[in-house]
């Protein structure tokens, strides 16, 4: 077995602060990204919302969750283990190997089974894990938009002034 990740919230505000302080890293890798792309201050205040801002968000705190990687046999054995926890998961029971994400507070494990795509398991279940564990505690009942994409008030881009704009425009 092996871990993958670091964050391991113990509580729902340990995951909230977790989440939070990943807010002004998301903001400096969208403004750099802009920069980058060489966005005019036009181009940058039409197209860096705070959509985008929460993805980024978003991408940076489910990418720090500390996953688990074994077999099958010792993702079972952990789930002996730990009888308290409601067990979601995802692909086929028969598949060897099991990649898993456990949020104490949230008395929950998300797994998701793989042969072969270790990299793309770890990724899905960091998602997955992220979408059913932590972005419903995270959200109030009117931030998720149209299309299930995050959304919180209060996260728009602070380029007004011309500051945080690439380029200098």
């Amino acid at each position: 077995m092996e871990t993958e990740g670091s964050l391991e919230p113990e509580s729902e505000s340990a995951a909230e602060a977790a989440f939070e302080s990943a807010g002004p890293t998301a903001q400096s890798v969208v403004r750099e990204v802009a920069k980058a792309m060489e966005f005019d201050r036009e181009e940058y205040r039409d197209r860096v919302t705070g959509d985008v801002v929460e993805t980024a968000r978003n991408v940076l705190f489910a990418e720090r969750l500390a996953v688990t990687v074994g077999t099958r046999e010792e993702f079972d054995a952990w789930c002996e283990e730990h009888p308290e926890y409601e067990v979601t998961e995802l692909g086929s029971p028969s598949v060897e190997r099991v990649v898993w994400h456990a949020a104490p507070f949230a008395g929950e494990v998300v797994a998701a089974t793989f042969q072969n795509e270790r990299e793309a398991a770890v990724g899905t279940l960091r998602r997955r894990a992220f979408a059913r564990l932590y972005r419903p505690r995270f959200e109030g009942d009117d931030a998720e938009g149209e299309d299930g994409d995050d959304r919180r008030d209060g996260d728009e881009p602070r380029a007004s002034d011309g500051a945080d704009a690439p380029n200098g425009a």
